[in-house]
């Protein structure tokens, strides 16, 4: 809660020093505090190969809902944005709900892992979680939940693998039409970027290199988010969330070097998904054979994928029972924060909840 301004002036400079004086304590705890704990929701993991990790999360409730959830995460982040600390994680939120929650999330690839292809990630990493997941609750059914780039692995998975129990598709921030996904368009723009010869020089593509391409999105971020950082040193909270999303921010995974090839050449540069012209494993890709219910999840202030880049997505989903939901916010506080909290997780668990029967 936002304190009220002394009325008179030695009531203003005494409540000022006493803000700078917490400041300057909160300072010197921020820079010598380890890390905060993040990601501590109880849980077994369940596959650990390669770069792949699927977690099973601890029930929180005696009854659940018979239709088990999987969360999928984008290549390039850690799976914690999805639980960051109790009170402010989609996996308790989801667990308290009644769900039964696993997740899909990545580590960094090996130097002999840079030949993985969007075919060992779409079809094969996702497909042998889905079936982990079927053999560990003895369900036919799964229902995935992508994000962001995870939404993409998700969406040509489900549209490959129709008949193999996915009872629902739900992506998050997810782009279809790569022309519209501003900076990354125009850095990936192939008259300049040689990516073959940077897989051939690096082999697995640097995750210094991709967090760079992230942070200048919007250059004056960092400057602004330091300046506010400084300004809130005295607010605990603040600082406690402040630290969270930093470190989730900039923890960007490098990604496998023909996985990263494949996705510049057949989406950033020829836009197959949206042409109609997707193949992965020799195996056409049609958004339109998606038939189950589907749910779209959009951020309104989007600076990573621009609303443009995911508009045709809900238009090109063959279901008769699909929503494209918009709602306040941008890529991260869509689905984590106070805003995900009171919005988003919400809309989520009741969507949820009438196809999990």
């Amino acid at each position: 809660m936002q304190a009220t301004a002394p009325s008179d002036p030695i009531s203003a400079a005494r409540a000022e020093f006493e803000r700078m004086m917490a400041r300057n304590i909160s300072g010197l705890s921020y820079f010598t505090s380890p890390a905060p704990v993040v990601g501590a929701t109880p849980k077994d993991v369940l596959i650990a190969r390669g770069p792949m990790r699927l977690n099973h999360y601890r029930a929180m409730t005696d009854e659940v809902y018979r239709v088990p959830i999987l969360l999928v995460m984008a290549t390039t982040n850690r799976g914690f944005i999805f639980d960051l600390v109790p009170g402010q994680s989609l996996v308790e939120f989801l667990l308290k709900a009644g769900f039964d929650v696993f997740m899909l999330e990545w580590e960094a690839p090996r130097s002999h892992e840079r030949t993985l292809t969007l075919e060992d990630y779409a079809v094969t990493f996702i497909g042998a979680a889905v079936e982990r997941i079927k053999e560990e609750t003895g369900e036919p059914d799964v229902s995935i939940i992508g994000y962001c780039f995870g939404g993409v692995l998700s969406l040509l998975h489900t549209a490959l693998h129709r008949d193999t129990g996915i009872a629902n598709l739900v992506t998050f921030t997810t782009p279809i039409d790569f022309s519209q996904m501003g900076m990354f368009a125009a850095w990936s723009d192939q008259r300049y970027f040689d990516v073959d010869r940077l897989v051939e020089t690096f082999g697995n593509v640097p995750g210094d290199m991709l967090y760079s391409s992230f942070d200048m999105l919007r250059p004056a971020a960092r400057a602004v988010g330091n300046i506010r950082l400084y300004d809130n040193l005295w607010d605990e909270e603040y600082v406690k969330s402040f630290r969270m999303f930093e470190r989730w921010n900039t923890d960007t995974l490098p990604l496998a070097g023909e996985y990263f090839r494949q996705t510049t050449k057949m989406l950033m540069w020829e836009n197959r998904l949206l042409n109609g012209t997707m193949e992965v494993g020799g195996r056409k890709v049609d958004p339109g054979s998606i038939t189950i219910p589907f749910l779209h999840l959009a951020a309104e202030h989007d600076h990573i994928v621009p609303r443009a880049a995911s508009a045709p997505l809900i238009e090109m989903i063959g279901s008769d029972d699909k929503q494209e939901i918009m709602l306040k916010g941008g890529h991260v506080s869509l689905v984590a924060g106070g805003n995900a909290i009171k919005r988003m997780w919400p809309t989520l668990a009741g969507w949820l909840a009438e196809r999990s029967l």
